[in-house]
C-alpha cells in the first residue's frame, strides 16, 4: 500500500505541477469540523479505543452499508440489535471479516480514508488483505494502548482547532460539560438538533415532547410554549458552545403560516390525527421559526434534506436509526425555500446553509439562489457527494453562479473519527486541482489560486460556523 504524493491531482504535467504548488500552502493548515457525528464523551473520558474494529469498522456505516450489500449481517459486524439478540462480540472475527471483503472498498473514498488513517496514525504501509489481517490488527491493537492514540492526544495530532458535535433536543449535554470542566483547551462544541420534537413522523414524537416539556417547564401543548421551550433548549445549548442548529428534514419545505395557522396545524399535531402533508407543512413551518429564532440568538441553520431515511423497514425495527439504509432522492428546493427567503432571506446578518444530496440541484437550484440570497449558504457535498469526483462536480457545478464565497468550505460530517484528517486531505488535494485546472486555463492567477484555497480549506468554515 502507498499513499501516493499526488493523488487526486490531474494526470497533466502543468495542471499538476499547479495543483501541487497550492496544496502546499494549504495541507498543513488546522482543521476546521463545523458539523460531524464523534461522541463527545471520547474527549470527555479520554479514555483509550478498544479495539480497532470498535475505532474503524462497528462505527463507520460507509464500510458497513457496503459489506451489508454484500450479504455480510450487521450482527456480524458486532452492530447491537434492539431487541438485544446476539452478536459478534470477538473484535478480531469482526476485523477478519472486514478484511475479507476489503476488496469492495477498491476506487471508493472509504479506501482513501482507511489507508490514510493507516499510513498517517498506525504507520502501517501494507494493504489490508485476509493475509495481512492479523499483522495489521496486532499493530493497530498495540498503538491505541499508547497515550499517543487517545482522543485528546489525536485531535491535538490532528491539528483540529474546533470541531463541533451533534446532540439531539432532549440531550441533557453532560459530556460537553465534562470536557468544560475538565480545563482541557481542546474546542469541542455542541449543535442543536431538533428532529426529535419537530418532526411529527419522528418515532416516540409524543413521548419526546412529554419530555420535552419536563425538561424545560413550559407548556408544550400550547404553540406560545412549544416556541418558548425551543428557545430555552438553544440557549442551553449556546452555553456549550453551540454555534448552529441543524435539521435533517425529508424534503426542503419551508412555510410561513401565520398564528392562527400554526396554533391549529399545531393541535392538529398533538391530536395525532394529522396525514403525511400536515407533517411536512409543521416539519416546513418549524424550519422558518428556527430562521427566525436565529436572528435572536445568531445560531446558524443548517438545512441537510433530500434523504429518504431508514429505507430498508426490516434494518430500522431491527437495527433503529443510521443503519446505512438512507438514499438520496430528488429535492425541490426553489419552491420549497421560498417561504423561508420570504421571511428571512434578506437579512445579512443570518446564515442558513442548504445542503443536496441531488446534484441536478446545484447548478439549477441551489447555486442560483445561494448567489443571490444574502442569508443563504451552499453547503459542500456531504454523505454520497464526499467522493473525489462529486467534489470536482460540485465546483464545476456551482462556481460559475455562486463563485466560491457563497460556499462554506469543507465538513467531514462523520462518526469515523480517525478518518476527519483524511477527508479534509481528499478536500484540499481535489478544491486545489479544479484551481490548478482555472489557473492552467489563465482564468484565475495563482496567487488568487492560493488564496481561494486558504479560505476554502480553512477561512469559510471557521467565519460561516462562527468558531
Amino acid at each position: 500500500m502507498l499513499l501516493h504524493d499526488d493523488r487526486l491531482f490531474p494526470a497533466d504535467p502543468v495542471t499538476r505541477g499547479i495543483a501541487r504548488r497550492l496544496y502546499a500552502t494549504v495541507r498543513d493548515l488546522p482543521i476546521v469540523s463545523p458539523h460531524g457525528h464523534t461522541d463527545p464523551r471520547w474527549f470527555a473520558e479520554n479514555l483509550p479505543f478498544p479495539d480497532p474494529a470498535t475505532l474503524l469498522v462497528k462505527p463507520d456505516h460507509y464500510i458497513f452499508r457496503m459489506l451489508y450489500s454484500q450479504g455480510v449481517r450487521l450482527e456480524q459486524l458486532g452492530i447491537a440489535r434492539k431487541d438485544g439478540g446476539e452478536v459478534e462480540t470477538d473484535p478480531r472475527k469482526i476485523w477478519d471479516l472486514f478484511a475479507k471483503h476489503w476488496y469492495l472498498f477498491r476506487g471508493t473514498p472509504t479506501r482513501l480514508w482507511f489507508e490514510h488513517a493507516l499510513s498517517s496514525v498506525f504507520g502501517i504501509n501494507e494493504r489490508l488483505s485476509p493475509e495481512s489481517a492479523d499483522r495489521i490488527y496486532d499493530k493497530i491493537a498495540a498503538k491505541l494502548a499508547e497515550p499517543e492514540l487517545r482522543p485528546r492526544a489525536l485531535f491535538e495530532r490532528f491539528r483540529i482547532e474546533a470541531i463541533s458535535t451533534t446532540e439531539g433536543a432532549l440531550d441533557d449535554l453532560k459530556w460537553h460539560d465534562m470536557i468544560r470542566d475538565s480545563g482541557w483547551g481542546g474546542k469541542v462544541v455542541t449543535a442543536y438538533r431538533p428532529d426529535s420534537v419537530v418532526d411529527p413522523e419522528f418515532e416516540g414524537f409524543a413521548d419526546n415532547l412529554d419530555q420535552f416539556g419536563t425538561l424545560t417547564g413550559e407548556d408544550v401543548t400550547s404553540w406560545t410554549g412549544y416556541l418558548a421551550a425551543h428557545r430555552q433548549r438553544r440557549a442551553y445549548f449556546i452555553e456549550r458552545g453551540a454555534t448552529s442548529s441543524d435539521h435533517g428534514h425529508a424534503t426542503a419545505r419551508t412555510a410561513n403560516l401565520s398564528t392562527a395557522e400554526s396554533e391549529k396545524l399545531f393541535a392538529k399535531i398533538l391530536k395525532g390525527k394529522f396525514s403525511a402533508n400536515d407533517a411536512d407543512l409543521f416539519r416546513g413551518q418549524m424550519l422558518t421559526e428556527m430562521a427566525k429564532m436565529s436572528l435572536e440568538d445568531g445560531l446558524v441553520v443548517q438545512i441537510h434534506p433530500g434523504s429518504s431515511r431508514n429505507h430498508n423497514p426490516w434494518l430500522f425495527e431491527t437495527f433503529g436509526r443510521d443503519m446505512g439504509a438512507d438514499i438520496p432522492s430528488q429535492t425541490d428546493y426553489v419552491t420549497a425555500l421560498k417561504p423561508l427567503l420570504d421571511a428571512v432571506g434578506n437579512e445579512p446578518n443570518l446564515t442558513v446553509i442548504a445542503f443536496t444530496l441531488d446534484e441536478t440541484s446545484y447548478s439549477r437550484e441551489l447555486a442560483p439562489l445561494a448567489g443571490h440570497y444574502p442569508a443563504l449558504k451552499l453547503g459542500p457535498g456531504w454523505w454520497f457527494l464526499d467522493a473525489p469526483e462529486a467534489m470536482l462536480r460540485f465546483r464545476e457545478l456551482t462556481t460559475e453562479t455562486a463563485g466560491f464565497y457563497n460556499t462554506v468550505g469543507f465538513n467531514d460530517d462523520t462518526r469515523a473519527y480517525l478518518s476527519i484528517p483524511a477527508r479534509h486531505d481528499v478536500a484540499r488535494r481535489c478544491d486545489c486541482a479544479y484551481l490548478a485546472k482555472l489557473v492552467a486555463e489563465h482564468r484565475l492567477d495563482e496567487d488568487e489560486a492560493a488564496e481561494v484555497a486558504h479560505d476554502l480549506a480553512y477561512r469559510l468554515a471557521k467565519e460561516a460556523y462562527k468558531l
